[in-house]
């Protein structure tokens, strides 16, 4: 082979590797709590940091991206300060609580029911839950509401 034709292929390798290293992603963003956060704890802005992630750091499981995903979030388990923060150790905040009395609201058309019932397990916004109607003791199953009530039927 030529010295010329060596030159050529060379180059373009060279050029070829350049391309590569210039062409590498920027670095992923993972947030961290600054201190240990635990179970039932809501996680806070001032407890949360915005970290570049480590290439070693990669996980297949999903982990907390964006400040926002975490913010006003309740731990499911403890929460390490600089570890990756799963998807799945954080809940939306109970609006019902377990054994507190709420108002369930029963819509059709124009006829509205209110009663009250005591929900059997807490709930955030959508759950579905078991409650016990405080009147009969019948149990069934509605929907929490943005409000604290409990939307039935219809």
């Amino acid at each position: 082979m030529s010295a010329m034709r060596r030159l050529a292929t060379f180059l373009a390798g060279a050029m070829a590797a350049t391309l590569w290293l210039s062409a590498a992603p920027a670095a992923e963003m993972a947030v961290v709590v600054t201190r240990i956060v635990y179970p039932g704890e809501t996680v806070t802005a001032d407890t949360l940091d915005q970290v570049a992630l480590r290439p070693s750091a990669r996980t297949t499981a999903p982990f907390v991206q964006d400040l926002d995903q975490a913010d006003g979030k309740v731990a499911k388990r403890t929460l390490l300060p600089g570890k990756l923060i799963p998807v799945s150790s954080l809940r939306d905040p109970y609006i019902v609580e377990a054994g507190e009395p709420v108002t369930v609201v029963f819509k059709q058309g124009g006829l509205t029911i209110q009663a009250t019932a005591v929900p059997l397990q807490p709930g955030s916004l959508g759950d579905v839950l078991r409650l016990r109607n405080a009147d009969s003791g019948k149990i069934f199953t509605g929907i929490v509401m943005a409000d604290g009530t409990v939307r039935v039927g219809g």
